[in-house]
């Protein structure tokens, strides 16, 4: 995954009126922002200046703030709620800062964790919050804000100079367990600050720096370029934008950092197991709809064998409940025996459901499944005895005009 680093410009203090160098009011957006570029998190692909809308376009976008304005405190933690840890952290650390607590932004530093002692990382809040705003409006926003300098188990101990001021004195930027700072090279105090000599520390230096840093250490120094520096905080720095400046991510945006989320390396072997899942479960689906369509023509096939070897006669199945029909029709035809329709079986049908003491049959019509009987006078109770015995034999009746049309069941009178 791509990651675009972004150094802060460094903040305006009280020495730059000092100088003459009077700032305007409020935080100042750079003009062209100094940025470092990879394409895998680890390597530097590129690095330079420019304009917020010519930023290459990465996958992760990470602020990197400057040594001198970050400060590290060591506290104990309250347990508070993240909706009141700001002020549960004014409240613990009032004696300890200079500035107006509306100026200041907290954030709780790597492993620290609210009732044990840990590291809460200082900065000056409306000065960030203009640089995340600037950068925010221009692109798809800053996902995380480090610190150059943190401390840390390892000691690390890093060597430099203004790159903006070739003539300025070189600067030791230390970290330790017991704190972070960044102090002028020369004098006693840098010295003081190291750690014990039984402390074994990382030692580097920018190519600018390195010959002052070897002299003054007595030793050789790594070389580690302002890019790679950045590049090593962006990785394992842990992240500022916490509390009132922590992102805020709706609609689309959201989706959009959990599809990063998603496709980032450590999801690798979800989405490689979510793939086999699907896979697995269309070939599944696909094999299994396979044998039931292979069923389904195994039975159809064989209903079709069976039509064909009961009724001879049909060669191409087109409608098989009435193929069958008149395939039985015309066999009990060949055959000579009466069918349900015929005169003979509804005269029997007729015959032996009569009721008793009925008068016999004036009159009677036959018409292919329909025969009509003419037999006036009879009674409600007669009419539907004739009826229930009739249904019993598989018959039905209906009266109109004095007149009784017998016809088998099924079939409409």
């Amino acid at each position: 995954m791509s990651v675009l680093v972004i150094l802060s410009p460094p903040r305006e203090r009280l020495g730059a009126r000092a100088l003459g160098r009077e700032p305007a009011p409020g935080a100042r957006v750079p003009a062209e922002w100094s940025y470092v570029y990879s394409s895998d998190g680890r390597n530097v692909a590129a690095s330079g200046s420019a304009a917020t809308a010519l930023l290459p376009r990465a996958d992760h976008l990470v602020l990197a703030l400057a040594d001198d304005d970050v400060s590290w405190h060591r506290v104990d933690v309250p347990k508070a709620p993240p909706a009141r840890m700001r002020a549960a952290l004014l409240g613990v650390m009032e004696d300890a800062l200079l500035d107006d607590d509306e100026a200041l932004l907290f954030a709780l530093g790597p492993g620290a964790l609210p009732g044990q002692r840990g590291w809460v990382a200082v900065t000056h809040r409306p000065w960030l919050a203009t640089l995340l705003a600037a950068l925010d409006e221009a692109g798809p926003g800053v996902e995380r804000v480090v610190a150059l300098n943190q401390p840390g188990e390892t000691a690390r101990a890093h060597v430099y100079t203004d790159p903006a001021d070739a003539d300025a004195a070189p600067r030791l930027a230390l970290a330790h367990a017991d704190g972070a700072c960044s102090v002028a090279l020369s004098g006693g105090l840098a010295r003081s600050l190291l750690p014990p000599p039984e402390v074994a520390v990382r030692w580097t230096a920018t190519a600018a720096a390195a010959a002052a840093a070897e002299q003054w250490l007595g030793a050789s120094v790594a070389l580690q370029s302002e890019a790679e520096r950045a590049l090593e905080a962006a990785a394992a720095g842990a992240n500022l934008r916490q509390f009132e400046l922590a992102p805020r991510h709706r609609g689309a945006r959201a989706l959009a950092e959990a599809g990063k989320r998603f496709l980032s390396p450590p999801w690798r072997a979800a989405r490689w197991g979510l793939a086999a899942i699907v896979a697995v479960h269309v070939v599944g689906l696909n094999a299994y709809a396979w044998k039931l369509r292979h069923a389904v023509e195994l039975k159809r096939e064989a209903m079709v064998a069976l039509l064909k070897s009961s009724y001879p006669g049909v060669h191409a199945v087109l409608d098989a409940p009435l193929q069958m029909r008149s395939e039985t029709e015309r066999a009990r035809a060949a055959a000579g025996k009466p069918g349900p329709g015929d005169l003979e079986a509804l005269l029997a049908a007729a015959a032996g459901a009569w009721p008793d003491g009925s008068a016999p049959v004036v009159s009677l019509r036959f018409e292919p499944g329909r025969l009509t009987l003419a037999a006036p006078g009879w009674a409600d109770a007669q009419l539907a005895q004739f009826r229930s015995r009739l249904r019993g034999a598989g018959y039905g009746a209906e009266s109109a005009n004095g007149a009784l049309v017998v016809t088998p069941a099924g079939v409409a009178a």
